[in-house]
């Protein structure tokens, strides 16, 4: 007997609309779905109209559910893996699942869609060419700190997941390691009805959230530009410079954006600079 397909299916972050028509497809058409929260994947399933019938497999049963499931695969039954929201696997339930279904020989097949890695990462306005996701951060300050020294020096940008209950400690930290000048990204309750997209500096969106304007509230995407390998002091002498040279041979706009790829300075800033210069 052939063995049946584990599909593994990603669904709305937010949006229900998200949800793509082949997602939706193999929803209805598998044996079984493998959810992390029967009651809240099974509210998304009702809208949509789809009876599949549900398995539960999240982080404190994996140990004897995935037994189960790779046996109903054995025999010929094909599985939807999903997570609350998202993309599974991406902090998320389901990776002895799928590790055991290669073991065995099982296909399996990815059904993309929503993720909140990649939608926070194409509106953060931070370079994209390389990046890692660190997930959630320890919960415990001395951990975590330990854990943002790590990354500091790192070139790459940086994405993390946090909790309402930690964003203000989680902020404060990466002030402290990372410095308030640090260009990052704050994407809160992406793709829901109270969405909200913040570009700033960690000092500025300290600030926003410890006085209302970034509400502690929703679900948060952090994304933190890489360490470009430039202190303070050598990026005042280097920005004055590359100014004064970069004025003189190109237009206002593309010196701004220019000088900002160089020296990790926001592009607002610099145009400011560039116009104060030509107006001298």
């Amino acid at each position: 007997m052939d063995s049946g397909t584990l599909f593994v299916v990603a669904t709305p972050i937010g949006n229900r609309e998200d949800l793509t028509p082949r997602a939706r497809r193999i929803l209805d058409d598998v044996d079984l779905v493998a959810a992390e929260d029967t009651r809240h994947t099974g509210r998304l399933l009702s809208h949509f109209g789809i009876k599949t019938r549900q398995i539960a497999l999240h982080d404190h049963n994996e140990e004897t559910a995935v037994p189960k499931l790779l046996s109903a695969l054995k025999e010929g039954k094909s599985i939807a893996l999903v997570s609350d929201a998202g993309t599974p696997l991406i902090s998320d339930p389901g990776y002895r699942l799928v590790c055991a279904a290669h073991d065995a020989g099982v296909p399996v097949s990815p059904v993309p869609g929503a993720s909140a890695v990649t939608a926070a990462l194409s509106v953060a306005g931070i370079p994209t060419d390389k990046f890692c996701f660190e997930g959630f951060l320890p919960n415990k300050k001395t951990a975590r700190v330990n854990r943002l020294r790590e990354l500091c020096d790192d070139s790459r940008s940086i994405l993390f997941f946090e909790s309402v209950h930690r964003i203000k400690a989680a902020i404060d930290d990466l002030c402290e390691v990372f410095g308030v000048e640090r260009i990052a990204f704050v994407g809160r309750e992406l793709s829901k009805m109270h969405e909200q997209c913040v570009s700033a500096t960690l000092g500025d969106i300290r600030e926003m959230i410890h006085n209302g304007q970034i509400p502690s509230k929703g679900e948060f995407v952090l994304v933190v530009q890489g360490n470009r390998g430039i202190d303070a002091e050598t990026t005042t002498i280097n920005v004055d410079r590359l100014i004064a040279e970069v004025s003189a041979v190109l237009p206002t706009n593309q010196a701004a954006d220019l000088v900002s790829s160089l020296s990790g300075r926001r592009r607002n800033e610099i145009y400011r600079l560039l116009l104060a210069q030509r107006e001298d």
